[in-house]
C-alpha cells in the first residue's frame, strides 16, 4: 500500500513539474506510483482523488474540471490537477 505522504508528494511533485498554467491527470500520478498495469494503477485513482481534495482544501493545488476550477467538496467526472493561483 502507497502512504498518504507518498501520494502527495507525487501530486506536488507532478504539478511543479509541469508548472504554472499547465495541468497534470491524475492518471499520469497514478502510473507514476504504482507503475504501468492498468489494474493496478487504476486503484490508486480513489486515493489519489481524496488526498487532491485534501491539498485543494489546504491551498496546495487547484482541481480543475473542464478547464475552470471546481469546489473540492463537489466535483464529479474527469477532473485535473495544477498548481494553485500565484505559485
Amino acid at each position: 500500500m502507497i502512504s498518504k505522504e507518498a501520494i502527495q508528494q507525487a501530486i506536488a511533485s507532478a504539478v511543479m513539474e509541469r508548472g504554472a498554467g499547465k495541468t497534470v491527470c491524475p492518471s499520469e500520478i497514478a502510473r507514476s506510483l504504482a507503475g504501468s498495469d492498468e489494474k493496478v494503477w487504476r486503484l490508486m485513482m480513489n486515493p489519489i482523488r481524496a488526498e487532491a481534495v485534501r491539498m485543494a482544501k489546504a491551498g496546495d493545488v487547484r482541481i480543475l474540471r473542464k478547464g475552470r476550477p471546481v469546489d473540492p467538496d463537489d466535483f464529479k467526472g474527469i477532473y485535473r490537477l495544477a498548481l494553485p493561483d500565484g505559485a
